[in-house]
């Protein structure tokens, strides 16, 4: 028998207003590892809790947190991506969401996540599309908290910025996989040369895998562009990660 589910919706305080965050780890056996899953730009939606629940299901308690409540906390259409259209308001979302308000943001959940009956530390932080650059960035605010960081399809990474995110994975002691599709606009080779030369000098145990035929947003089952082998590949990934730096392991331990 499979374990029973429990979720949750709860609103964070943060310095900014209350940030809603879905909640979903097993009724018992706790408490478990948290993950930390960080939306792409179309912001919250049953897609995103589904995928969400087959993490808890394995043993952990994932946290979905609405990274857009500033503004209301819309969601989009994906469908209008595979028309080859983007929605103006997503665009100035992300645009707006910066790394330092989700940097606070992640500070006020893992306040709250430290009293919560589910979590146990370390955790992990995934992110998918808009949210790998956050991803990194939490890892790196607070790398006594994340054992493993994952970023899937992410865009943005490399900017000439000194906070672009590529700049940030000195500081994180967490293990990273990074899921590189490699028909991938959004996030160019270059881009995944300079991720991969910085993960050499910082992070060798870390992980940059091609995924071949993908296109962006490839992990999504409900897009246009979902390829399955590849996604259930990097889904194979994820769990090798969390089993490996989470389940009774230490902080940064190989």
């Amino acid at each position: 028998m499979g374990l029973t589910m429990i979720e949750t919706q709860l609103s964070i305080q943060t310095a900014d207003g209350h940030m809603p965050t879905w909640v979903v780890h097993p009724d018992a056996g706790g408490p478990v590892p948290m993950v930390l899953f960080m939306m792409d730009a179309l912001g919250i939606r049953e897609e995103l809790r589904d995928m969400a629940r087959r993490i808890a299901t394995v043993g952990y308690s994932v946290w979905l947190p609405n990274l857009y409540y500033r503004d209301g906390g819309p969601s989009f259409d994906p469908s209008i991506l595979a028309q080859g259209r983007m929605d103006p308001e997503m665009v100035r979302l992300n645009d707006s969401l910066s790394t330092a308000m989700t940097v606070s943001d992640v500070g006020s959940l893992l306040a709250c996540a430290r009293g919560h009956a589910s979590v146990r530390l370390p955790a992990a932080v995934i992110g998918y599309c808009m949210g790998g650059r956050h991803a990194i960035a939490a890892a790196a605010a607070y790398p006594d908290v994340f054992a493993a960081m994952a970023s899937m399809h992410g865009g943005r990474l490399v900017t000439d910025q000194p906070n672009s995110p590529h700049r940030l994975i000195a500081r994180m002691r967490a293990r990273a996989y990074f899921g590189w599709a490699d028909q991938d606009a959004v996030a160019p080779p270059e881009h995944a040369r300079i991720i991969q030369s910085v993960l050499a000098e910082h992070s060798p145990e870390s992980q940059l895998e091609w995924h071949i035929g993908a296109l962006h947003g490839f992990t999504f089952p409900e897009r246009y562009c979902y390829h399955k082998a590849a996604a259930e590949r990097v889904w194979n990934r994820l769990f090798t990660l969390f089993r490996r730096q989470l389940d009774g392991s230490s902080l940064g331990k190989p």
